[in-house]
């Protein structure tokens, strides 16, 4: 993307405020994007208090702004619950005659968390790259010294040969710049080795709930239609119980199946770390793949961006921090 472009800001999910919905406006606006909110996004659902109007408001919202001719972007606000709810009622073919913008490179989705559902979505119905990345109207915007500068980067630069996740190191010369150093890396090889793939997941809990899903139910078909995989989850506020259920229903559905490695990210408010280690042990170390852990992606304060739907390749040698990067520029910004 370059400024000038233009970004439709949307709720797909949970309502929003007034304030946050300023600041998230101001700070892509200081990114010289021109911001169009969507008509619905002040809406509150009349029954239900935890969703940002009703599904027929906010799913009329993203088609218009999918749709738009001059949407380069369409930015998601914040997550919550509620995006899986507006599947049903789209019409993808509409969706896929509009998915080029006018110099015919790909619109961009963003988004995280509950946002996974519409990631699902464009991956099985459109087929182009999409951005899972802190929301403009969460805290990590107001709080984190290192997200705005991050997803920017994700948004105006190249794609291509970029590392994923914290860096193993700070870069030269960061401390003297005066920008904000990103935390450093502390990713963990579980099971090493050395795996290439189109990169896709992100929340357990959303993609469990898809299980059987027109997005999910034929996915073990369309992996090993499309060649090799490289799956990533993270979530939030889950007991270790309800991970291993939600586990249970991917590895019971077949999500695992033709997988070439999985990469972890964070479990912000769940079980420690440690603990989350070995239950995905448990379910996945037999399979005979790579498998990294706290690579940061989802609800870390400080998350880093991840394009989904894009080739990777991830290195994890024995002894070794794992990295993971991007091989191939296709739906890049």
């Amino acid at each position: 993307m370059a400024a000038g472009d233009t970004v439709r800001l949307i709720a797909p999910s949970g309502p929003t405020d007034e304030e946050s919905l300023q600041r998230a406006i101001a700070q892509l606006e200081s990114w010289g994007l021109k911001v169009v909110p969507g008509d619905n996004v002040r809406a509150r659902h009349p029954r239900v208090k935890y969703l940002a109007g009703t599904d027929a408001e906010r799913r009329a919202d993203l088609v218009d702004a999918w749709c738009d001719p001059d949407t380069d972007a369409v930015i998601a606000l914040r997550g919550g619950f509620g995006a899986m709810r507006l599947l049903d009622g789209i019409d993808f073919d509409l969706m896929r005659r509009h998915m080029l913008r006018r110099d015919g490179r790909p619109k961009l989705l963003t988004g995280s968390s509950d946002i996974t559902a519409l990631h699902q979505a464009w991956e099985h119905h459109l087929g182009v790259a999409t951005l899972f990345c802190p929301m403009v109207g969460n805290d990590p915007f107001k709080n984190s010294t290192v997200v705005p500068d991050e997803v920017a980067s994700w948004l105006f630069q190249p794609w291509g040969g970029r590392e994923l996740g914290f860096p193993a190191e700070e870069p030269a010369g960061s401390l003297a710049s005066g920008v904000a150093a990103r935390p450093l890396s502390r990713a963990q090889t579980l099971v090493p080795g050395t795996a290439k793939g189109r990169l896709g997941g992100g929340n357990l809990s959303l993609i469990a709930a898809g299980m059987g899903s027109p997005e999910l139910i034929d996915v073990r078909e369309r992996r090993e239609r499309r060649g090799p995989s490289i799956l990533m989850l993270e979530d939030v506020d889950e007991e270790l119980y309800r991970l291993d259920n939600l586990m249970v229903q991917l590895v019971r559905g077949g999500w695992f199946t033709s997988a070439d490695a999985v990469v972890l990210g964070s479990w912000e408010d769940c079980a420690p770390v440690h603990e989350v280690e070995a239950l995905m042990i448990d379910y996945l170390g037999g399979l005979g793949i790579p498998i990294v852990s706290e690579m940061g992606f989802g609800h870390d304060p400080d998350a880093p961006s991840v394009p989904l739907g894009v080739d990777v390749t991830l290195d994890a040698e024995p002894g070794e921090r794992p990295r993971l990067r991007v091989d191939h520029a296709g739906g890049q910004a």
